[in-house]
């Protein structure tokens, strides 16, 4: 039982990643530090203070620049390949296997790819209102990523089962999405 709910927090939280890179990554650092959630052992400095101070100032620097037109677009392609990792990281830290190959691959796979499968759904969201609105509609998708992030994160942290469910119901409408955009 504590590896399935370390697994619904670990995907929980890198879906968050999709996202908003750093905040999920902050409110883990959070979690770990107020004794909530613990990570592995050698993800121990996600409960430093070292750790805090870099992920909220990263965190405000993401939130503020997604407010920002056309900057948002261009952190949206920064964001992917960062989001495949602070994905991968997430779950890695708090899933605990022993072997290190399986570790680190279920890590990628579950962890990297839910983060990466929402940060496309995202980017391609800011894409069409960035089309559509010229950019001025971009703030509201901003507003309603970094809620989201905030939200899911809060409940992969406190209840993670309902976290799985809530990724796995958003990954399948994402998929459904992209490869309903992929056929027109």
């Amino acid at each position: 039982m504590e590896l399935f709910l370390s697994l619904c927090l670990g995907i929980g939280l890198s879906a968050s990643c999709g996202f908003r890179v750093f905040l999920p990554m902050l409110a883990a650092n959070i979690a770990a530090m107020s004794g909530w959630i613990t990570p592995g052992e050698s993800f121990d400095w996600l409960a430093t203070w070292p750790a805090f101070f870099a992920l909220l100032s990263a965190s405000i620097a993401e939130i503020g620049g997604y407010y920002i037109p056309f900057i948002d677009n261009l952190l949206d392609t920064i964001a992917t390949p960062a989001a495949v990792i602070a994905g991968t990281l997430l779950t890695t830290s708090f899933v605990h296997i022993d072997s290190p190959v399986l570790h680190w691959g279920l890590g990628l796979m579950v962890g990297g790819g839910t983060a990466g499968i929402v940060q496309a759904g995202t980017g391609l969201l800011r894409l069409l209102s960035s089309k559509t609105t010229a950019g001025f509609g971009n703030p509201v998708v901003s507003t309603a990523e970094n809620v989201a992030s905030f939200g899911l994160s809060g409940l992969a942290i406190f209840l993670p089962i309902i976290a799985l469910v809530l990724v796995v119901l958003l990954v399948m409408w994402l998929l459904k999405k992209l490869l309903s955009l992929k056929k027109s």
